[in-house]
């Protein structure tokens, strides 16, 4: 529950920071941090609009989009306490939950019946698919070095001491930030803010919702970027105790979010044919953070 309350409250602020740190680096002063939160409430303040040639399947994928995301929410624990669902293999069902909302957002965006909408579906599901491995090979690691399966139990018995481990945990940061920002469709594999009908991703995928749906979908991608962030942190906190847990938690929540406002301001976009070509290279990243493992359990021959 901790966890779960944690994540909502670091949703709230994460997306602000990086728009503010993005501001900053251009030489602006930029909106404030509460800025996308007061968007989203606007918005649920609206109603919905849907197109004729639409159907049921419009309508519903933004709710099971966000609730996708909530389920995802619930299965992160907290150092040592686990999260509102834990069990064997949850990791599996993580990813997998995640996909299903992509899955609806994917078909709700062929649901307009627009070649246009369809163009960005096609790309957001080859980068989802891409993506996927290096997110399997990197919980497989950790599986295998701790011999759990379970977020919790893998976390709590993750114990950095060696440069080998240290190395590890750098680049499993790496890889769960480059896949936080392929699943929120930013820099430098998409960008958010870009109208240009050849390069549009995400954007292009939700130019039909407005109102109360089109809220959902903006607060799912703020807490999406949380929700990664918070396995990041449990990379980190350990044994930690709670009294210094719970402030390093937001401590790395911040740097992440100014990270991500940095990359975005300094690291111009891909070519769209250099898209996959990046996002498939993640998985030899994750490949070498498995051959670590194997060195630290003495098993790589």
């Amino acid at each position: 529950m901790l966890s779960f309350i944690l994540i909502l409250i670091a949703g709230a602020f994460f997306t602000g920071i990086i728009i503010r740190t993005k501001s900053v680096a251009s030489g602006r002063k930029g909106p404030g941090i509460l800025q996308p939160i007061n968007d989203v409430v606007r918005l649920f303040k609206k109603g919905a609009v849907y197109s004729g040639t639409t159907s049921f399947i419009f309508q519903m994928a933004p709710t099971i989009y966000f609730s996708s995301v909530v389920m995802a929410m619930m299965l992160i624990p907290f150092g040592q306490s686990k999260g509102l669902i834990s069990f064997n293999g949850d990791f599996v069902f993580f990813a997998y939950v995640l996909a299903l909302g992509k899955f609806f957002s994917i078909i709700s965006a062929m649901d307009t019946g627009s070649s246009f909408e369809g163009m960005g579906a096609s790309r957001e599901s080859l980068y989802s698919l891409l993506a996927e491995p290096a997110f399997f090979i990197l919980m497989g690691s950790f599986a295998l070095l701790t011999g759990y399966t379970s977020f919790q139990e893998m976390f709590a018995a993750l114990h950095l001491g060696s440069y080998i481990s240290y190395a590890i945990a750098i680049l499993a940061t790496f890889v769960l930030v480059m896949i936080a920002m392929i699943e929120n469709s930013r820099m430098p594999i998409d960008d958010p803010k870009t109208h240009l009908e050849l390069t549009m991703i995400h954007e292009v995928m939700i130019l039909d919702n407005s109102g109360f749906d089109l809220g959902l979908i903006l607060s799912a991608g703020y807490l999406k970027f949380a929700l990664y962030g918070a396995i990041i942190v449990n990379l980190f906190i350990g044994m930690v105790p709670y009294p210094y847990a719970i402030p390093l938690f937001f401590v790395i929540q911040f740097l992440l979010a100014i990270i991500i406002g940095l990359i975005e301001s300094f690291i111009a976009r891909f070519r769209m044919s250099h898209n996959p070509q990046f996002i498939f290279a993640l998985t030899s990243v994750s490949l070498l953070i498995f051959f670590g493992v194997l060195l630290v359990l003495g098993k790589f021959i």
